[in-house]
């Protein structure tokens, strides 16, 4: 995964998990990773060591991960959107050209996320 990639994914699972973080580790997950703030800087103000925001920050993350392998919400996320792009470029295919194929693979998609959402 490149640098874009996991910034993409840290932030995705931030969305979906941040509101289960402690308000305290929300809070400094926020300043140094959102905010821009030096691990010094939010070491001050909340009266900690240096180590222990990297260490909170790290845990957090980690934490967060723990909730995507169990629960899976940013990889479902991830696959919807995808065949939602695929129903949206078929419909346009069959808009084009009329084939009956697209609109039976556009049925197909459709079937199986409203499958899912039972």
């Amino acid at each position: 995964m490149n640098e874009i990639e996991s910034i993409v994914n840290r932030d995705l699972l931030f969305d979906f998990y941040g509101d289960l973080l402690t308000e305290h580790q929300k809070r400094i997950f926020e300043a140094v990773v959102f905010d821009d703030r030096s691990v010094s800087e939010v070491a001050r103000e909340e009266g900690i060591s240096r180590q222990g925001v990297s260490d909170l920050i790290r845990r957090a993350q980690e934490q967060m991960a723990s909730y995507e392998e169990k629960l899976g919400l940013v990889r479902k996320f991830r696959q919807r959107r995808k065949e939602y792009r695929e129903i949206r470029n078929l419909a346009k295919q069959l808009l084009e050209d009329g084939d009956r194929g697209h609109a039976e693979r556009i049925a197909q998609i459709a079937d199986r996320l409203l499958q899912d959402e039972q």
